[in-house]
């Protein structure tokens, strides 16, 4: 039996926030063959899994759960005539926007003008943190433990650890109490929560003890989890935390699986998908929007970004686009500053996305600065904290039309 084919105008891998706010945008500019691939048997993203407030405050002006939030957006893609394929796995990526894609009847293939990325995150496993121990039952991450509260019914443990504070550390505080699940501690090796100050608040009124400069070290058990061993990054002091899970969080990373084994370009610093201010891939039949182009963003901002993503690849179907082979400037950074996107801007452009979006790895006081090959192009005296959002202005960059490059870094 022959392979199925499938020919669109669009085709969007993933329907979390940024996936479907793209999907509607083209439909209003009148795009009709438009398909989303989705490879679990619902649509939403990540939001389906967050059985809490807040979502949805700038899309719908309401206070959403993650599950009411990721329905609303779906309801609304439905509603404009969307394509949603779930249980529908897209295996490879090939020049052309030609996709393979696995499906519950067999391989398809589908050919679109143009593909949209837009896989979204996922956190860290505890494999890849490079911590000691045997490998017990009780070991997670916030997705997963999300995933078994509140779509599965399931409690993998009742005392667990939570390792980090970022935001979603605390959105795992409200999950395992959905789950009648009391954290025995929340472990950050800072001095201050990653996570914006009013977020400690959800550990203090929860009673979950919040230990600042504390690492952990190791896991102990060998069939469960029985304990974590921790050190004190100020006097080095270690001791034994008895508890039956650990909660990795946090720690993003584009879920960028597919398009490493692709033709595509990566972004070392981002680990996501390499792109011009036009949100064009390497291959410019390839677009990225939302996680997929850095770590991490909330839904909201994916929402919006994946719309005005689907407002470019709307334009780039009726050749409103700058051609791709002009010269173009390469953004790079250097550490402390974790990554800049987007990677590539044609000086000659001005539309497209507004800003170089940047994040740092540590708390920093000082200059950032842009300069060129030429010379300085802006700066600006700032306070940064890990995992904040910073714009920076294409249009405030002063750089002359012939410049190759543009040095991103940081003066404390």
């Amino acid at each position: 039996m022959s392979e199925k084919l499938m020919e669109v105008d669009v085709a969007i891998i993933g329907s979390g926030p940024a996936g479907l706010a793209a999907a509607i945008e083209l439909r209003k500019r009148g795009v009709e063959k438009l398909v989303i691939v989705e490879r679990e048997s619902e649509a939403g993203g990540i939001p389906r899994h967050c059985g809490h407030p807040p979502f949805g405050m700038v899309e719908f002006h309401r206070v959403l759960t993650g599950p009411q939030y990721a329905k609303r957006l779906v309801d609304q893609a439905m509603k404009a005539g969307v394509n949603i394929l779930t249980r529908h796995s897209v295996t490879r990526i090939l020049p052309a926007g030609k996709l393979e894609v696995a499906t519950p009847e067999g391989p398809i293939t589908i050919l679109s003008k143009r593909v949209l990325i837009a896989t979204g995150v996922r956190e860290t496993p505890r494999s890849t943190r490079l911590v000691s121990g045997a490998r017990p039952l009780g070991i997670t991450t916030t997705g997963a433990l999300q995933s078994m509260i509140y779509l599965k019914g399931l409690v993998p443990f009742k005392r667990p650890v939570i390792i980090g504070t970022e935001l979603v550390a605390f959105s795992s505080v409200m999950t395992a109490f959905k789950g009648s699940i009391k954290p025995v501690a929340m472990i950050e090796k800072n001095s201050r929560i990653t996570a914006r100050h009013p977020c400690q608040l959800i550990a203090l009124f929860k009673c979950v003890p919040l230990l600042l400069n504390t690492e952990l070290k190791e896991i102990l058990g060998v069939s469960t989890v029985e304990g974590v061993s921790v050190k004190d990054t100020k006097t080095g002091q270690s001791r034994i935390i008895e508890c039956d899970g650990v909660i990795f969080t946090g720690k993003f990373i584009p879920e960028s699986a597919l398009a490493r084994i692709s033709h595509l370009k990566l972004d070392r610093a981002s680990g996501g998908l390499e792109i011009d201010q036009f949100a064009r891939c390497s291959d410019p039949v390839y677009f990225g929007a939302g996680n997929i182009l850095r770590p991490v963003e909330t839904a909201g901002w994916s929402y919006q970004e994946g719309r005005r993503v689907g407002g470019l690849i709307a334009d780039d179907l009726e050749n409103k686009l700058p051609i791709i082979n002009q010269p173009e400037v390469l953004c790079i950074c250097e550490n402390p500053i974790k990554l800049v996107v987007p990677q590539r801007i044609i000086s000659t452009q001005t539309d497209g996305f507004k800003h170089l979006q940047l994040r740092v790895s540590r708390a920093l006081k000082g200059e950032l600065i842009i300069e060129s090959d030429h010379g300085l192009v802006w700066k600006k005296k700032m306070s940064i904290l890990p995992e904040r959002r910073i714009l920076i202005p294409i249009s405030a960059l002063n750089f002359s039309k012939d410049t190759k490059i543009l040095r991103v870094y940081f003066k404390e």
